[in-house]
């Protein structure tokens, strides 16, 4: 029964392993990638949700009963391509601090701030 269960494993896994990442690094770059590797464990969440099992297409035909809504799946495309517009900004977000600031890590940067007030 658990066994079965394994896509979930997987998405509890990557979702601690993001999680992770962004609250005990300091550095920008590696906080938008553990955001990158927690949003991609919604995104396999949310299309192990839809499954259907013995689910088909959503075409009208004679003796087909069951069939997979593909609502959700066009969500995630949607999904995808605005998670990668976030991480580009958010990396041409962390160029930009680094060219202002001298480094990306966290501490450093606030440091800095501090100094200028």
């Amino acid at each position: 029964m658990i066994l079965g269960l394994y896509n979930y494993w997987i998405v509890v896994v990557l979702m601690m392993i993001g999680f992770y990442i962004v609250i005990a690094h300091g550095n920008l770059i590696k906080k938008i990638v553990g955001l990158s590797i927690f949003q991609t464990s919604v995104f396999i969440f949310y299309i192990s949700m839809a499954k259907v099992d013995s689910g088909t297409a959503p075409i009208l035909a004679e003796g087909i009963k069951q069939y997979s809504n593909p609502l959700p799946h066009v969500l995630i495309l949607t999904a995808i391509v605005v998670g990668i517009a976030t991480t580009a900004l958010g990396l041409a977000l962390a160029v930009r601090i680094k060219e202002a600031y001298g480094s990306i890590e966290e501490e450093e940067i606030q440091e800095k701030d501090n100094l200028d007030c």
